[in-house]
């Protein structure tokens, strides 16, 4: 027998004890079957998607169950003896999921919890038996102990037996059958455990642990009377009372959140606690039950009402009559037999619950804080669970759940924006769980009017704060813009230069933004970044005059400075893409070096990196593909010039010589004014070295009139001199650069110099310019190269001689000092050793002489 749905109402007092319990009167159970057994049921258990299985004496029903119909008999089939017990399980897998009840418990007077392995400590031993499987696979079973409780009934309240007897152990696995694509596809199908969850239950008390890496008492469930027996589900624990079938909310989805992701509750998700007060959702009226299952989403009643006792009067008149027998005498017929039925009541659908909860939440909006949230997160894990087991669920269903699931985070995010809460920042991550813009958000403000007395409270704050920081794709209208500005202006005045230079600020008014950034100055707030967020919003207006005149109010340090603390003055991202602001457009062309010094700073301090900084040069010099702007070049020097860290200095001095290689071998001069001369660099930069000597006389025989040519060659020139220069890395990229210029022969001989071909230069210069010969021989055949004035230039210089020519005077020149670096340099037989047979004696009669001296004196 069944009572009617009640009246939903106001929450109830939460029960006293360990555990606080909040009552909503709800509604999570729909309709109800009556099951057409033949005989009083002793066992029942459901199974599969729709098997309900019915055990009487030694017989055992089959129903199916389907939707809202009447159950329809499937088949009978008997026993050998009586049914003691029935469980389900799917075929092929191992009052998964053990429901167990036994009078066995044995109650100790002292109370006792021992967790993980020091449960083993309680002196219970478990001993495993075969049960119709081969000894080998018993031989493998192992015993694996969680945790032990002992209880001890409160003497105070002179408890019997039935109050102290435990009941309903339950372990409760909670798996994911595939995730959720966001076409609504299951991803996989393969079924993964998540977590393990063990519940019992005394007859006033239910106690759920969470057993996976550690055992951990999660919730206590206080129930308002004698519970008889209780069933725990992903969603919900069910108990039944005498006369009532409860429903209560659990935290296991809560708790699975937790053990997947151990950030929860950051600025990218969030979870409700799984310390919330458990929620009583409904107490439906059920007379006489005895025993409760639970399968899909059906639960199973078997009720028993005892019979009325029938008063029965004594016939005989004078006893009637005699005072001491004129009470009635209650008599059950001993023919009488008590009512029993057996139903299934099906619980409504996650969704059809969850908008309820909403809808009721709405009461507590402007009456209690907590109150709303609680049952708001109530409704948010119960869609979150029905969500863990995404294969049970059709196309059609997946896809209303996800979109409760969107929808309850946006409720969560709108009470944690409004209400003044210590977890207001939890306004962010349920917002963008919510997948709400931040338009979205704002049109659900109740905005009071234009009063800067309106109280905006700090979650919404801290979602706007954060989403503005984000460089989120979305712009705000100039409606929202302003309303923007205004709240940050009464709330954190301190941040409205960094709100107003977000990309999602791009349709603010710039006089409504000018006329904000002023009254901060009369307000005794000033710095260099409100400087700078002036000029910018100056820029907009096209107040030049204003525009000058905040950037003169500063040094350039300062400004630098000013750009570090807010890089998206320069700089914003829209759709992945680094674009370059009005205002870096302007100081391209007003002030670059301080354009160039301000991206080294925030390069420097991890503001940039460095493939970001390079597309920014060539999006604002408008330099497409692999050409390179000369402010880019500028920028590579500046880098090299102050050893930023974070660059690799190979890949550094690569782009800069490909870059003056290329000029070069084009004759392209720079689109701009270099920045820096190559002596600014060589006075300035260790990695630009000092130029050889001889370099200068090689380039001085010919004339270099363009000056932009001549510094790349200088500059290029004074990297491959520098000692940190790796030359065969540029030598593959030298074809381009012709020898047969003397500028390209200079870059030429130098790279075989760093590469130690020194017989090879010298031949070159012999050739090409002998006035550079010895020069480059003072310079470079030094140490374990001395050897070569003898054995590589006097030989070649004899010889050029002996042919004459047009540079006859000139090898004659270099002949003269190579004879007096050679006689200075070795004994004199071995000077004689190195002449030319064919010499004549008088030429080198001088150097003999020399050389003989020098012996005599030492």
């Amino acid at each position: 027998m069944t009572a009617g749905r009640a009246h939903r109402g106001r929450p109830g007092q939460p029960a006293a004890g360990a555990g606080m319990v909040q009552l909503y009167n709800l509604h999570p159970f729909g309709s109800q079957q009556v099951v057409p057994c033949k005989l009083e049921p002793e066992r029942f258990c459901g199974g599969g998607r729709d098997a309900l299985f019915v055990a009487a004496g030694c017989k055992v029903e089959a129903f199916a169950v389907a939707g809202q119909e009447l159950c329809q008999p499937r088949c009978v089939f008997s026993t050998l003896g009586r049914v003691l017990r029935l469980a389900y399980s799917e075929p092929g897998i191992k009052d998964d999921t053990a429901q167990l009840e036994s009078d066995d418990f044995v109650v100790c007077q002292k109370p006792m919890e021992l967790l993980g392995e020091k449960s083993e400590q309680s002196g219970i031993s478990v001993t495993l038996e075969s049960t119709g499987l081969s000894e080998d696979k018993v031989k493998y079973s192992h015993v694996q102990h969680l945790f032990y409780r002992r209880f001890a009934p409160d003497i105070s309240l002179c408890a019997f037996s039935d109050d102290i007897k435990l009941h309903s152990l339950q372990l409760l696995p909670v798996y994911r059958t595939g995730s959720l694509t966001s076409d609504g596809k299951t991803s996989s199908q393969e079924k993964e455990l998540l977590s393990l969850f063990c519940f019992f239950s005394l007859p006033h008390a239910g106690y759920l642990y969470m057993i996976v890496k550690s055992v951990e008492l999660m919730s206590i469930y206080q129930y308002p009377e004698r519970a008889q027996q209780a069933v725990l589900t992903p969603q919900f624990l069910h108990v039944i009372t005498s006369n009532n079938l409860q429903c209560f909310t659990v935290r296991c989805s809560a708790a699975v959140a937790r053990e997947e992701d151990p950030y929860m509750d950051t600025t990218l998700k969030a979870c409700p606690p799984v310390s919330m007060d458990v929620c009583a959702l409904r107490i439906q009226l059920f007379i006489g039950l005895k025993a409760l299952c639970h399968f899909k989403n059906h639960i199973v009643l078997l009720t028993k009402a005892d019979p009325e006792p029938i008063p029965q009067r004594r016939e005989s008149t004078r006893r009637f009559l005699s005072r001491k027998d004129t009470s009635a005498k209650m008599k059950v017929p001993p023919v009488a037999e008590a009512g029993w039925s057996l139903y299934i009541v099906n619980t409504v659908s996650p969704v059809q619950l969850y908008r309820e909860m909403v809808e009721y939440s709405n009461t507590y909006k402007t009456i209690k804080t907590q109150s709303c949230i609680h049952l708001l997160s109530e409704a948010h894990l119960l869609v979150r669970a029905a969500l863990m087991d995404a294969s049970q669920l059709e196309p059609e269903e997946k896809e209303e759940l996800l979109e409760a699931f969107k929808e309850s985070c946006g409720h969560l995010g709108d009470c944690y924006s409004r209400l003044d809460t210590q977890h207001s920042h939890l306004a962010l991550p349920y917002y963008k769980m919510s997948g709400l813009s931040m338009a979205e958000v704002l049109a659900r403000v109740d905005w009071t009017g234009d009063s800067e007395s309106q109280k905006y409270e700090r979650g919404l704050i801290f979602f706007i704060n954060h989403s503005l920081y984000e460089n989120l794709d979305e712009e705000l209208s100039e409606e929202f813009a302003a309303k923007v500005v205004k709240m940050f202006y009464v709330t954190e005045p301190k941040q409205l230069p960094h709100i107003l230079c977000s990309p999602s600020m791009k349709n603010i008014n710039p006089v409504t933004a000018m006329s904000y950034l002023r009254k901060m100055d009369t307000s005794g707030f000033s710095s260099v970044l409100v400087t700078l967020t002036k000029a910018a919003v100056a820029l907009k207006m096209g107040d030049l005059d204003t525009y000058r005149n905040e950037m003169k109010s500063h040094s350039e340090m300062k400004l630098v400075c000013g750009f570090i603390l807010e890089p998206r003055l320069l700089l914003q991202h829209r759709k992945g893409q680094g674009v370059p602001t009005e205002f870096a457009a302007h100081l391209k062309e007003t002030q670059p070096g301080l354009l160039v010094a301000s991206m080294l700073a925030l390069q420097k301090n991890n503001k940039i990196g460095v493939e970001e900084a390079d597309s920014f040069f060539k999006v604002l010099c408008a330099k497409g593909g692999d050409t390179i702007p000369q402010l880019l070049v500028d920028f590579w020097e500046a880098q090299l010039v102050a050893c930023v860290p974070d660059v690799a200095l190979p890949e550094l001095l690569f782009k800069l010589t490909s870059q003056y290689i290329w000029r070069l071998s084009q004759r392209q001069p720079p689109d701009t004014t270099p920045l820096r001369t190559s002596e600014d660099l060589i006075n300035a930069c260790r990695h630009y070295g000092l130029i050889y000597p001889w370099v200068h006389i090689l380039i001085s025989s010919e004339s270099l009139d363009d000056k932009n040519y001549a510094e790349d060659l200088s500059k290029l020139q004074s990297l491959i001199c520098s000692p940190s220069f790796d030359i065969a890395s540029v030598l593959p990229f030298l074809e381009p650069l012709s020898e047969d210029t003397v500028a390209g022969l200079s870059v030429h001989v130098l790279c075989r110099t760093r590469l130690k071909e020194h017989e090879q230069c010298i031949d070159t210069l012999l050739e090409r310019c002998p006035e550079a010969v010895i020069p480059y021989a003072n310079h470079e055949l030094k140490e374990e190269n001395r050897t070569l004035w003898w054995k590589k230039l006097l030989p070649e210089l004899c010889q050029r001689i002996k042919y004459g020519g047009e540079k006859y005077q000139l090898h004659l020149s270099s002949l003269k000092e190579t004879l007096s670096v050679v006689a200075v340099e070795l004994e004199l037989r071995d000077f004689l050793s190195v002449l030319p047979e064919d010499g004549a004696a008088a030429f080198f009669l001088p150097y003999l002489l020399y050389c003989s001296r020098k012996n005599s004196l030492t």
